[in-house]
C-alpha cells in the first residue's frame, strides 16, 4: 500500500466532484490506500474535512497558506467538527514579493503553537525561505512534521535532517530536477495534486494515482526493490500523521 501525504483533490477549482471520484477509484486500483487533503486556507481546510467524511481512507488538514497570510487571521481553537491529522499547509513563501513576510512569520507562528496545543504535526510550505524557517522552527521544539515539496539545496537538505526530526516530502517534481534526495528513512511521498505530475506524465493534471509512478523512480533512484521503499514511506507516512 502507498500513501498520498498531501493532494488538493477535494478542491473544486481543480477537480469537479465527478472528477474527484474518478480520481479516487484510479489511485485504489493502483494501491493508494491512504489519501491526505491539504487545506490551504480556513474555508478550503473545511472543504478537505467535507471530503473527507464522505470517503474511506482519506483524510483532512487545516492550514492557511502563506500567500493568505495577510488576508486570513487564525481565529480560536474551535474551528473544526472532527480534528484534522495535521496542520498545513503553512510555513513561509518569499517567491513573490508581494507576499507580506512580516504577516508570514506571524501566522507560521500561531500555526506552530496551534500544532502543539492540539499535539498534532505539520505539514511545511517553505520556499525560498529556509533562512527564516529554521530559527522560526527552533522555538517550538516540540513541533514535529513533513517539509512539503522540498526544494532547497544539498545544504538546506543537510541542516533539515541535521537539526530536525522532519520527514522530506518527495513528489513528481524530483522526477525531472537534479533536486537532493534525503535517505529513504526520512521520506514521505506525495503528489501535490493537481501541481507536479510526475515525469512520465508531465504537463497533465497530477492525481493521487501517481503516487505509484514516483515510488517506482524512486525505487531507481536509490537502488532499492520497490517494495522497500513501498514499505518504509509508508510507514513514515502512518507514523507522523498515525493515519
Amino acid at each position: 500500500m502507498l500513501i498520498d501525504s498531501h493532494c488538493h483533490l477535494h478542491d473544486r477549482e481543480f477537480y469537479s466532484a465527478k472528477q474527484a471520484e474518478e480520481c479516487l477509484k484510479r489511485a485504489h486500483e493502483k494501491g493508494i490506500g491512504k489519501i491526505v487533503c491539504i487545506g490551504t486556507s480556513h474555508e478550503d481546510s473545511l472543504a478537505a474535512a467535507e471530503f473527507a467524511k464522505k470517503h474511506k481512507n482519506v483524510y483532512w488538514t487545516y492550514g492557511i497558506h502563506p500567500e493568505f497570510a495577510r488576508d486570513e487571521q487564525l481565529g480560536s481553537n474551535s474551528l473544526w467538527d472532527e480534528s484534522p491529522i495535521a496542520i498545513g499547509e503553512v510555513g513561509l513563501d518569499y517567491h513573490y514579493d508581494e507576499y507580506d513576510r512580516e504577516a508570514q512569520i506571524k501566522l507560521f507562528e500561531q500555526m506552530l503553537q496551534l500544532a502543539i496545543d492540539n499535539n498534532l504535526p505539520l505539514s511545511f510550505h517553505i520556499r525560498g525561505a529556509f533562512q527564516d524557517f529554521f530559527p522560526i522552527v527552533a522555538n517550538f521544539p516540540k513541533a514535529r512534521g513533513v517539509v512539503h515539496s522540498f526544494t532547497g539545496s544539498k545544504k538546506v537538505l543537510r541542516q533539515i535532517l541535521d537539526e530536525t526530526d522532519f520527514y522530506v516530502g518527495v513528489n513528481g517534481l524530483a522526477t525531472y530536477s537534479t533536486l537532493p534526495m534525503p535517505p529513504l528513512e526520512r521520506i514521505m511521498l506525495e503528489t501535490d495534486a493537481p501541481f507536479l505530475a510526475p515525469k512520465q506524465v508531465r504537463g497533465e493534471k497530477n492525481e493521487p494515482s501517481h503516487i505509484f509512478e514516483i515510488a517506482e523512480w524512486l525505487s531507481q533512484k536509490l537502488d532499492l526493490d520497490y517494495k522497500t521503499v513501498e514499505k518504509a514511506t509508508t510507514k513514515n507516512t502512518e507514523k507522523l500523521f498515525k493515519i
